[in-house]
């Protein structure tokens, strides 16, 4: 038996970067805890981190190529696996098109430092413009925003948490999140700390949170009435001339425009749309505009609803008005070590180059809105999807009416999926690629540094050397390119990338390397944000456009919302939520993390229940106009009057699908009863909040 050994690492579940210290002993795990002596997290860890030895160790882990047959799933080598591919796409790009081949992205490429550097040259070689992910399920309207208000959609505002002394939250859940668009390990001592310096937390939410709970103040609003109530904030920040623009005054452009868009929207005019008074929607205003400093951050209940672009439009308007953006202690712009913004000041957006075939959605980020995939790949004609490629991701569970998802893949001629697991999408594939796990992989946050709240950097080494017969996700897809052109591998990987991409950065000339990483396991810490973005900017003209075009003529759309009449059939707005021991689909094969009492409820107030005759615990069916699902009901206080909360991320528990992992979890989907058909019109973002739905005893 040899010594027991220390190994350092980020984790790379969720968006919270945490430090791990993990004890080892011959190939064994022997303990996951926070790395104290990390510079971001310190010290910080949530239940997530047991998972990643979970993947390691899961005996249903696929480590061989799979083909199917009628005789069910045999072994095949990576040579046979990767010429059948490429000869099946291109055969049907031959006589369909180059689009007749799609891809979807999962969440984890996004915490796959491979994968992050290693994907555009893949998509070069497939050569499709049919690509889809899941950005489009969850932040694009952030993006849109960026990129029409500041020239570059990764150019996205952070939370200066740590030194605000007031922090306005809209939909959001950071103590569960760790953050999300807001990379914060250890958001509660963060929150915590604003209070201890006197400040002030105010959590505006359909639900009373974990984070509302710890919050200095909680109002209750409608789902998808926060644009309204932030139009609301900014007409009276003009109509008691509380506009402040501080240092970036002479760089923003549109404020007439916006000062004129917004004098419809009083507090008293929305006030019965959102269910909060207009003195409460007027005060909320001042304390924003007087405090020292202060930040809206707004997410997946503002993101993922049918007004998703307008609101986080305006979130960057409420922080410009008060003077905090870019100011310390509100909206401020991360300097990541490896940047993803390009200087490509006045190049054309990708916005709306393309529109999707069937339901004419815009393009945007090199991909499509995943909320039309099933269309896609049914629709018969000229441009349709025959097959497809997933890449850690299962958008039967995770994307909205995931039954119609499943009933286009398995219509498909032929399909691959690069993963670890048969479940509810890979099951319809021809061919799996299984690669390695997160403990065998080197590691670089290439995105999450990019929306951090401090400055740092760090590389992991992986803890476990991957058996001879096993390739990391990156390696699949380089050979998958190679195979498709027919070239030789030129010998670039992600370090050498990395590498580059760090000595041309903004921290280059002080020694910044890939050397100088992993010659500091722990991390490298590199200061608190501070204000850059005038140098940042990417807007043509150098200047913040305050108002774009394209957010004023979505006005219209919501001003529906104003005289929205109530629906008899459906009754019940539905919202989801996030699970402190769960990350979308992708956390369940963990078995610590899945034990115990099912958390996958309907949670409703207890009003509702009573009017219902529903007493907790009792089975509920949910019904809308796509499905319905069965499940428990939990009556709770926290619940605003006509408002449900169910999961995201279950649903292993399907009967039909012959799978051999994960399928005793507890749970259902709540995407057997979204509807792919809303979005937010304005960036194509699926618009799961807000659903109309009923409910009944089952």
């Amino acid at each position: 038996m040899t010594d027991t050994k220390t190994h350092y690492r980020t984790c790379n579940i969720c968006e919270a970067m945490c430090g791990l210290e993990i004890q080892h002993r011959d190939g064994d795990i022997l303990s996951i805890k926070g790395d104290r002596e990390d510079p971001f997290s310190q010290g910080h860890i949530c239940p997530k981190a047991v998972a990643l030895q979970d993947f390691y160790q899961d005996p249903d882990r696929l480590k061989t190529p799979l083909r199917k047959t009628a005789d069910g799933w045999q072994d095949i080598s990576w040579q046979e696996a990767l010429e059948e591919i490429a000869t099946r796409f291109r055969g049907l790009q031959a006589a369909h098109g180059q689009d007749a081949v799609g891809v979807y992205l999962g969440n984890p490429n996004a915490h796959n430092f491979g994968n992050a550097i290693m994907l555009p040259g893949f998509f070069k070689a497939l050569g499709t413009n049919n690509r889809y992910s899941s950005a489009s399920a969850d932040q694009l309207p952030h993006h849109v925003a960026a990129n029409y208000m500041l020239g570059a959609g990764m150019l996205i505002p952070i939370p200066d948490i740590d030194h605000t002394d007031f922090m306005l939250i809209i939909g959001a859940n950071p103590i569960v999140s760790n953050g999300s668009l807001m990379t914060a390990p250890g958001v509660g001592k963060r929150l915590k700390a604003i209070q201890q310096r006197g400040g002030k937390v105010v959590v505006v939410d359909p639900r009373r949170t974990e984070t509302a709970k710890k919050a200095d103040q909680h109002l209750f609003i409608r789902p998808e009435t926060d644009a309204l109530l932030m139009l609301a904030l900014a007409h009276t920040l003009f109509d008691e001339q509380r506009v402040t623009l501080g240092h970036l005054e002479p760089r923003i452009a549109g404020l007439a425009e916006l000062a004129e868009a917004v004098k419809l929207y009083t507090p008293e005019a929305v006030a019965p749309a959102c269910g909060i008074d207009a003195a409460t929607i007027r005060t909320l205003a001042r304390d924003m505009a007087s405090a020292r400093s202060a930040v809206c951050y707004s997410r997946m209940g503002a993101s993922t609803q049918s007004f998703g672009g307008l609101c986080q439009w305006l979130n960057n308007v409420l922080n410009i008005l008060t003077g905090n953006f870019d100011r310390r202690g509100g909206a401020m712009f991360p300097q990541p070590a490896f940047d993803l913004v390009r200087n490509k000041k006045g190049k054309p957006s990708s916005y709306g180059r393309y529109q999707s075939r069937v339901r004419k959605l815009p393009y945007f980020n090199n991909e499509f809105p995943v909320a039309t995939l099933a269309d896609e790949i049914l629709t018969p004609g000229e441009g349709q999807i025959r097959a497809m490629i997933t890449i850690a991701g299962n958008p039967v569970l995770s994307s909205p009416d995931g039954a119609r998802l499943d009933q286009a893949f398995a219509s498909l001629e032929f399909m691959v999926a690069v993963d670890i697991y048969l479940n509810e999408t890979t099951r319809h594939a021809d061919i799996i690629l299984p690669a390695t796990t997160g403990l065998e992989v080197p590691h670089f946050d290439v995105f999450f540094n990019a929306f951090a709240v401090r400055n740092t950097a760090k590389y992991s080494e992986p803890l476990f050397e991957k058996a001879p017969e096993q390739k990391h996700d990156w390696e699949i897809l380089r050979d998958l390119a190679l195979q498709l052109t027919g070239r030789d591998d030129d010998g670039t990987t992600p370090e050498r990338m990395l590498d580059a991409g760090l000595r041309h950065g903004a921290y280059g000339k002080d020694g910044m390397s890939l050397d100088h990483l992993k010659a500091h396991p722990h991390g490298v810490d590199l200061g608190p944000l501070q204000p850059c973005l005038e140098q940042r900017l990417q807007t043509e003209d150098g200047m913040i456009q305050i108002a774009p075009q394209l957010f004023l003529d979505d006005l219209d759309r919501l001003d529906g919302l104003l005289q929205q009449a109530s629906d008899q059939d459906y009754p019940f707005s539905l919202i989801s939520r996030r699970l402190p021991r769960s990350h979308n689909t992708w956390t369940q094969n963990s078995h610590r993390l899945v034990k115990g009492r099912n958390p996958c409820t309907v949670q409703m107030s207890q009003g509702d229940a009573e009017r219902l005759g529903l007493s907790d615990g009792q089975t509920a069916e949910v019904r809308s106009a796509t499905g319905s699902i069965r499940l428990p009901v939990e009556i709770t206080g926290d619940m605003f009057d006509g408002v449900i909360s169910i999961p995201q991320g279950w649903g292993h528990n399907r009967s039909d699908t012959g799978m051999t992992v994960a399928a005793t979890q507890p749970g259902v989907s709540i995407n057997d009863v979204t509807d792919a058909g809303r979005v937010d019109a304005l960036t194509g973002n699926a618009a799961f909040n807000g659903l109309r739905v009923a409910v009944r005893a089952a």
